[in-house]
Formats: structure tokens, sequence, C-alpha cells
């Protein structure tokens, strides 16, 4: 991921081209696992709202959350070779619940791992309201409540959100070095994509399919938008927080033009 002026943020440009390697790389037999990591400082801050979200009849924007949504976690659930994700700094959002679904993840010492979902509003995604607890327990619940436990790549090993952490000088060659382990390990290749011990792929589509429905709901809730437009003006955003501000303003009068998928 190599945009670190958006702390290699998901923009729309991003996101195909993200889709396009991971085509790429499941048609071409000489690619037998895939590592993937961040450019820069972050590993990626999560989903560009403003590099995704365009002005849009509400019923379209609906629709668009949940197939986008839907897309970028099915992409990484139908991967056929190993992933490997290397966190080399600070990862958000959909950028973290995404390596979880990899079959190993390795940090550095200065990655972070943040799912702020119920501060802002949103219900969980990427298969963590099921996947996060599998693998933490109430450290998971932690993580996707208001506390907004983020744990660092030591602690995230601790409490099993993540396999390893090693020092940030020494986080390419191990992610390499597992890659390889996996590739001459026929054991592992012949029993299909691990995504961290939860193997019920067919499952995880579904849970996905559903958080993907909760998730378009909520983007157009009062709740959502609210939050929005605090964080944003928190950030100094004077203008975006003001279109929040507007939107939950004029709600009752457009919020009759789309059907959520759940009354």
């Amino acid at each position: 991921m190599n945009n670190p002026k958006k702390l290699n943020g998901w923009t729309e440009p991003m996101l195909l081209s993200l889709f396009s390697s991971f085509q790429s790389a499941s048609s071409n037999p000489s690619t037998k696992a895939v590592i993937i990591t961040g450019t820069g400082s972050y590993y990626c801050a999560g989903v560009d709202l403003s590099g995704t979200i365009k002005p849009m009849p509400p019923s379209k924007l609906h629709d668009m959350i949940y197939t986008s949504n839907k897309k970028v976690f099915d992409t990484f659930l139908k991967f056929p070779k190993p992933i490997i994700a290397a966190i080399n700094g600070p990862a958000i959002g959909a950028s973290v619940t995404t390596s979880t679904l990899c079959d190993y993840v390795i940090a550095s010492e200065s990655a972070t791992f943040l799912t702020p979902f119920a501060r802002l509003g949103v219900p969980p995604e990427g298969c963590s309201s099921v996947h996060f607890k599998y693998l933490m327990g109430e450290q998971g619940e932690r993580m996707l409540g208001d506390e907004a436990y983020a744990p660092t790549g030591r602690e995230a090993v601790e409490i099993g959100l993540i396999d390893e952490c090693v020092r940030d000088e020494e986080l390419e060659r191990r992610a390499v070095e597992v890659a390889e382990e996996w590739i001459k390990d026929e054991e592992k290749i012949k029993g299909g994509r691990s995504h961290r011990g939860f193997k019920d792929t067919e499952f995880m589509l579904k849970v996905n399919d559903g958080e993907s429905q909760d998730l378009a709901d909520s983007f157009l809730s009062e709740k959502f938008l609210g939050a929005q437009a605090k964080f944003l003006e928190s950030k100094g955003k004077t203008i975006p927080s003001l279109v929040f501000k507007i939107l939950v303003a004029t709600r009752p009068l457009w919020k009759g033009l789309y059907k959520p998928f759940k009354q």
C-alpha cells in the first residue's frame, strides 16, 4: 500500500489497485504466497471516506457502501493462496480486520491496532463481530467497544490478535521467511486458507454479508452522521463537519429515499 501522504488510507484508486493485485496474484501460477504491507510510517489508516464516498442519491450511496464493503473482505476471504500481513506501523479500522483474515500476521514494534467502530457510530466489520471473540475473547470486546483499546505490537501478540512482533528493521525479512515457510509446508497449502485458525470460510462470508448490510444502514443513520460531524470538528475540519451537520438536520427529508436492509 503506497500512499504515505494519506497514511496509506484506502481511497477508491487504491482499492481498485488492491483488487487488481490480488486478482493477478491469484491467477499467476508462479505466485505461491502474498505479503501485504505499507509504505512509510503507517501500515494503513483505514478507509479514507473523502476518497471513497462522493455525493449521490441516498439509495445509490446505501447500495454502494454495502457492495464495496462486502467486496473488500470477500477479496481477502476468497483469495486461494496464503496471505501474510506485515504491519509496519499504526493500523486502523478495516486494515486491522482484513489482517485478521490473513493466514499469519507479523507486526513491527512501532505498530498499533485501532478499531474505533463504536466511537464512530458504526457496527463491527470484516467479520470482527465473531472473529475478534474467537481470537481474543474479552480483549476483542475491548477493541470493538467504546474503550477502543488499541494494543501495541507486543500487546497484540499477548492477547492473540497477531502471531508475532519483531523489531522494525526485521519486519520485511521475517515476513519473507514466513512466506517461504508456508510455501514449503505442503500440508498447510493443501489445508487451504486458515484465517488465523478460523477455517470456515463459507460461514465468514455470510458474516461479512450481514455486517456489510448493517454498515450500509448505519452510514445513513443519525448516530453515525452526528459522530462524524463531531470527529471532523475535533480535527479542525470545519467545512466537512458542517456538511455532516447539514445531513443530520435534513435527514427527515431524505431518509425515506432509501430502504434499509434491516428495520
